[in-house]
């Protein structure tokens, strides 16, 4: 065909067409891109945020392709009566590459929870889409000249649809190698642990507090050994193998790994990377009740930490929670249980006085007391510190180094922070949150002495057939405590103003954000000195 003849000069412009497309297609796929990695490389989630109504971009790129395709057709058409120079078909082309400049651009200034991670996983995925799109776009450019003049070289405008399948086929073609990949580094990572036969190794999972009785047992632990933990939120295979791999060094006693999972097998998996000695399963939910299908799978999901022990391993658990205490029958190893205030277990605070200053109470464990005091807040804080202060004089830290490391424990970011700005009092705990964090957040709200008590929120998310209930119960424990509502996003808004009206809340006290950033310009509006604000929870991306 003459298109594909060398001596054609526009075989040559469509190849330079082509490859800058792939490479703006790269940057365009983003929000793609970006949800594949939020669900973990698994097409489950990304197709259920695809199925949602929150899934914008894909009409947003529809309506780029539409436009850019409607210019370039227009602008054929005009120039159609010069044959003689056929360049004056690329004029529509720069309508398409404006508009999805433009495009790309508003996407990127739009406020991300958790931005897009260049990994050397995502750079290979962002190399075989550039290559997929790059072909695709100069074989639509080819053929479109030859069988559809007045759309020649228009094609390329489809290429944004594309990006919606595009980018979980690329996916799916890179997983076999992947796999490999990451094999080779977990056996890395194990051939590394095998060689530091000493190191106590402490596996710590529930469906919340993971991350909060990490950072404590890291703090109490470090009064008598030198501890590798994993940092921020690194509890997945991958995350664990970079811990070992970058992390742990040869001076190191013990290490720490939170091991978070979103279904059944996924604890199993990590228990065989890092091979824990000792567990602490600090309570079993509702969280991830979509993902996991059902509170028995969560709960059988947790116990794989406990199941994976060596038979002289400790296990220490919560008995306070409820759905713990089945598996706290079946466990076979050195167990212990810890509660905030029942003398029946083997750690359990009394003379307990929380106020929104923080905690005093006296430790005892199993015959042993000590008076302790702590400026984190709450009292599921307060159960994290006795989970932590149990499983430590196990490892024989001694009262006194207990007390005094709990002393020493600050605030995490964003999980129940205290925050003074001007004449108000923020309570940021807006990582995450869960049926029982929100109620623990709340008694901390009520304990300020304020008129003006202001929740931001928009609700508990991922708890499957039970997010619609659990959000009205939300809203029903708000009305105890607060005087006015901000709730952020339309995903439960319908619950939580349920919840709110039925306990007799004042429906001018509540408010409508489609985003945080409007949940900020209306605060400005009703927060008046000495209000005490709590941020409870903030949307992930696939959830914006």
């Amino acid at each position: 065909m003459e298109f594909f003849s060398l001596s054609n000069p526009h075989l040559f412009i469509a190849l330079i067409l082509s490859v800058f497309n792939g490479v703006l297609m790269c940057f365009a796929g983003y929000k793609f891109l970006q949800m594949i990695q939020l669900s973990s490389y698994k097409l489950s989630g990304y197709f259920l945020w695809l199925k949602s109504d929150r899934a914008k971009f894909a009409s947003r790129l529809f309506m780029l392709s539409f436009l850019s395709s409607a210019c370039i057709l227009v602008t054929n058409a005009l120039f159609s009566a010069y044959k003689e120079n056929q360049y004056f078909s690329y004029i529509g082309i720069i309508f398409y590459f404006y508009f999805t400049i433009v495009f790309t651009k508003k996407m990127y200034e739009a406020p991300k929870k958790v931005p897009l991670k260049q990994t050397r996983r995502m750079s290979r995925l962002c190399v075989m889409l550039f290559l997929a799109i790059s072909v695709i776009s100069f074989y639509l450019i080819a053929f479109s000249s030859i069988i559809l003049p007045l759309y020649k070289f228009g094609s390329i405008c489809l290429t944004p649809l594309l990006l919606i399948i595009l980018v979980p086929i690329v996916h799916l073609i890179m997983v076999p190698f992947e796999n490999l990949n990451h094999a080779r580094y977990i056996c890395k990572a194990k051939n590394k642990l095998k060689k530091l036969p000493n190191l106590i190794k402490i596996g710590i999972t529930g469906s919340y507090g993971k991350t909060s009785c990490k950072n404590i047992l890291n703090v109490i632990l470090s009064q008598k050994y030198q501890v590798c933990i994993s940092p921020h939120s690194f509890n997945t295979p991958m995350g664990l193998t970079k811990v070992v791999l970058d992390y742990l060094k040869p001076n190191h006693e013990v290490l720490i790994a939170e091991m978070g999972a979103r279904q059944r097998g996924e604890i199993a998996t990590l228990c065989k990377l890092i091979n824990p000695q000792h567990g602490i399963l600090t309570s079993v939910g509702t969280q991830h009740l979509l993902s996991f299908g059902s509170e028995e799978n969560i709960a059988q999901g947790k116990f794989e930490l406990i199941e994976s022990l060596p038979n002289q391993g400790k296990a220490v658990f919560n008995m306070d929670n409820e759905k713990s205490m089945p598996l706290f029958e079946k466990c076979t190893n050195q167990k212990f249980l810890v509660s905030l205030e029942n003398p029946k277990a083997n750690c359990y605070a009394k003379n307990v006085i929380v106020n929104n200053e923080g905690s005093n109470f006296t430790l005892v464990i199993g015959e042993e007391e000590k008076q302790c005091k702590t400026s984190l807040l709450g009292k599921h804080n307060l159960l994290n510190i006795l989970l932590c202060s149990c499983f430590a004089r196990q490892l024989g830290l001694e009262m006194e180094q207990i007390a005094n490391a709990i002393s020493l424990l600050k605030p995490v970011a964003h999980r129940l922070e205290l925050i003074k700005q001007n004449e108000l009092i923020i309570l940021d705990d807006s990582y995450n949150a869960s049926v029982e964090g929100v109620k623990a957040a709340l008694e901390v709200l009520n304990s300020f002495d304020s008129k003006n008590k202001i929740v931001v929120t928009p609700g508990l998310i991922e708890l499957g057939i039970l997010e619609e209930i659990e959000n009205e119960n939300f809203g029903k424990q708000i009305a105890k405590v607060a005087s006015k509502v901000i709730v952020v996003n339309k995903t439960n808004l319908s619950s939580i103003k349920k919840g709110l009206i039925s306990a007799e809340f004042d429906e001018n006290n509540i408010f409508e954000a489609e985003t945080l950033d409007h949940a900020q310009i209306i605060l400005s509006s009703i927060a008046e000195p000495k209000s005490v604000i709590l941020f409870e929870n903030d949307l992930p991306d696939n959830y914006i």
